[in-house]
């Protein structure tokens, strides 16, 4: 299988994942992006995943469906180009040979949901949306950070090597506030040595992978005593009265 993110809008990634003839992309935004894409590659655009309602994320849909008669698959609870499969937690789907869980991950939006496979021989994928980022997450615009936190915590139970997936290319500036909040974490400076040099020639910086997360994001760190110690030292009221994660949100919302 290859895995390839496709640049689109202003910071978006289109994931396409193919075998050589048939594909499916997530969350396309842009329908030209991928459709000059499947042309270059000579694919067959099989299925449109869909992790949760944002324009930015369902834009592409309708066209790309239109054009290529691809089967859409999509959160039940949400609103969603139609037609459309929808989908709830720990169901299965079966695409391009792939066994694909859908996880339930409210958060971001109160219906997302994100999708993760196992390509025979390779490492899983987990194609996650706006839930989890590199370094960071999903801003909270319909759930509770006890959603978030839990949807959080079910996506770091996969394994390890697990390839993460996630929407946006938005690793400098989350690296930037871990660094904040871990400024002795050495595996954060790691990361920001490696995804500057990435970014000023143009790469991106995903995927990710579930066990870089747990060394470098704050967010799943929570219970680490230097998060827990600088999420006191910002807002000693916020940590006492909504918790460690909520506070570590709200600092990151007004991080500049």
């Amino acid at each position: 299988m290859k895995l390839r993110p496709l640049p689109a809008l202003a910071d978006n990634y289109i994931w396409m994942l193919h075998d050589g003839c048939a594909a499916l992309v997530v969350d396309p935004g842009d329908p030209t992006i991928v459709l000059q894409a499947l042309e270059a590659e000579g694919l067959q655009l099989q299925a449109i995943l869909v992790t949760h309602h944002h324009g930015d994320h369902v834009g592409g849909v309708a066209q790309l469906q239109h054009q290529t008669q691809a089967a859409v698959y999509g959160p039940s609870d949400e609103p969603m180009p139609e037609p459309c499969t929808r989908l709830q937690h720990l169901q299965h789907i079966h695409l391009l040979g792939l066994d694909i869980t859908v996880l339930g991950v409210p958060g971001h939006t109160a219906g997302h949901i994100a999708y993760h496979c196992q390509p025979a021989n390779e490492d899983p994928i987990l194609f996650c949306g706006d839930t989890l980022f590199c370094a960071g997450c999903g801003r909270l615009f319909e759930g509770t950070p006890a959603q978030m936190q839990a949807s959080l915590a079910l996506l770091m139970d996969l394994p390890d090597a697990t390839r993460v997936c996630c929407a946006h290319e938005y690793t400098l500036s989350n690296l930037r506030f871990a660094a904040t909040v871990e400024p002795d974490n050495h595996h954060i400076a790691e990361q920001i040595r490696i995804c500057t040099a990435q970014r000023e020639q143009g790469l991106p910086t995903l995927p990710s992978t579930l066990g870089r997360e747990r060394q470098i994001n704050p967010f799943v760190r929570t219970e680490h005593m230097s998060v827990v110690t600088a999420a006191r030292l910002h807002d000693p009221q916020g940590v006492a009265h909504d918790g460690v994660f909520a506070t570590l949100r709200l600092w990151k919302n007004n991080f500049q």
